[in-house]
């Protein structure tokens, strides 16, 4: 299967990944036959990219987690984020306060119990690599978003050799990490064009008040929390809200912020369309040094896949073809299954890039 853009999805291709609406239910089922009605609805509930399948990428790609799993988490934040919300707004009764203070409390308990649950397994894959990107809609964005940094940081963790215990508060803080965000408003979030100065210092409030939040509400220890209070804070100084530099930032909020960066870039915003993984990935390489710690950078690179299986790319001699393959010591460099040369199509043949030193993929190709 593939990621393309919605804009680019043809009728008859097969839908390569379950999307859910706002609620978490289910809106489309992987494999169903796209129609232009359902690629309609599709764009309605705020998707504005999709894995497909096709006669181009027959291949189905593995979450690094399984799926009830991530389901089941995302649900979980949900049910935090939502709770710790309406508790927090001024017409919230004492009663209610209580009950969502009991709920809140059974979800945090759950949400660590799911945390070390996925350090285990992953832990136990210490060679794996990310070759998945996170379908989310822009509603729900949030929610998806903290599981995957989550899940992005917690590779990077593995990789850079922290320990299990090291770990374990990573997940857990990435998870939350945005939890300041239900004092900003959703009209702030969301906003599509721009925003003032008085808007943006909306938004940097939510890592103080998110950290704020759980120290005063929960009992999360405070390594998580330093996790929520620094994540937008940069290498070179230049992020908030302390203006922090170096190591004076946290190593696992310098972890997050990869993360968090990363699945930022690749997932659809109001304001913007999301990049595929090969461009953030560039993005975060031109930004070791400064905004990250390019220690950090260097692993992360290793972990994630820029041209996952599946994906259509264009080759620097003019041939077009499919990914079949990932070279684990050469990931830029994949076996592709070439089906095209510029615009007439061939007989299939196989091309190992690693073994090319003049050919290199020079773009991805969504319209065939």
């Amino acid at each position: 299967m593939r990621l393309v853009p919605l804009s680019a999805v043809k009728e008859g291709t097969f839908l390569g990944q379950t999307l859910y609406n706002n609620q978490g239910k289910i809106l489309l089922n992987k494999g169903t036959k796209l129609t232009s009605r359902y690629i309609s609805k599709i764009r309605e509930h705020g998707f504005y990219t999709i894995y497909i399948i096709d006669k181009y990428s027959e291949q189905e790609l593995e979450d690094v987690i399984k799926p009830q799993i991530r389901r089941k988490a995302i649900d979980t934040v949900r049910n935090i984020y939502n709770n710790f919300s309406i508790m927090h707004q001024p017409n919230t009764n004492f009663f209610k306060k209580e009950k969502l203070k009991k709920e809140s409390e059974s979800n945090i308990d759950m949400i660590q119990e799911m945390t070390k649950a996925i350090v285990d397994d992953i832990f136990s894959q210490p060679n794996l690599l990310i070759n998945l990107v996170d379908i989310k809609n822009v509603d729900s964005y949030t929610y998806y978003h903290c599981v995957n940094v989550g899940i992005l940081a917690l590779t990077l963790g593995i990789g850079y050799g922290l320990n299990r215990n090291d770990l374990y508060d990573l997940t857990l803080g990435c998870m939350l990490h945005d939890i300041g965000k239900i004092f900003v408003p959703k009209e702030v979030l969301n906003k599509k064009s721009k925003l003032t100065d008085e808007e943006f210092e909306l938004i940097k409030e939510h890592c103080e008040k998110g950290f704020l939040y759980l120290r005063e509400n929960t009992d999360i220890g405070p390594r998580p929390r330093i996790i929520v209070l620094q994540h937008q804070e940069r290498y070179d100084g230049s992020g908030y809200p302390n203006s922090l530099k170096g190591d004076d930032i946290n190593l696992l909020a310098q972890i997050a912020s990869i993360a968090d960066v990363y699945d930022a870039l690749t997932s659809d915003r109001p304001y913007r369309k999301a990049l595929p993984p090969h461009e953030a990935i560039e993005y975060i390489m031109g930004s070791g040094g400064s905004y990250f710690n390019m220690a950090l950078v260097k692993t992360f690179l290793k972990k994630i896949i820029p041209f996952p299986v599946g994906t259509v790319v264009k080759l620097s001699n003019g041939f077009i073809g499919t990914v079949e393959q990932i070279n684990s010591e050469m990931i830029l460099k994949p076996v592709i299954k070439i089906f095209r040369n510029k615009a007439e199509d061939i007989s299939p043949f196989l091309c190992d890039l690693s073994r090319e030193k003049n050919i290199v993929i020079t773009d991805v190709v969504y319209e065939l």
